[in-house]
């Protein structure tokens, strides 16, 4: 069981509360991750990436383990204790301004 924290607005988008969990088959990567989550919540699609499952969207990153992952190739695996559901995989919207 893998644990997803999304931020806010994409928490309001998928009308969940609190964390995600998701059953993800095979090799557990963002790819896979991503994918399971937006079949399960096809809202989000274009939200976190790009419509046909291209690179993440400007303003979203991705950490695990205290690792930033926003910049690993999507189908990298992810960290082992993201893979057992002891850590999360965080979604997060980027902030930019001056």
């Amino acid at each position: 069981m893998i644990r997803v924290v999304l931020p806010a607005h994409l928490r309001a988008l998928a009308r969940v509360h609190g964390e995600v969990r998701l059953d993800i088959s095979g090799p557990v990567t963002q790819r896979s991750v991503l994918d399971a989550l937006e079949a399960r919540y096809p809202m989000l699609c274009g939200t976190i990436r790009g419509h046909d499952g291209g690179p993440r969207r400007a303003f979203i990153r991705f950490f695990a383990c205290e690792l930033d992952l926003s910049h690993d190739p999507p189908d990298d695996p992810l960290p082992a204790a993201v893979a057992a559901g002891t850590e999360p995989y965080l979604i997060v919207g980027a902030m930019a301004g001056g």
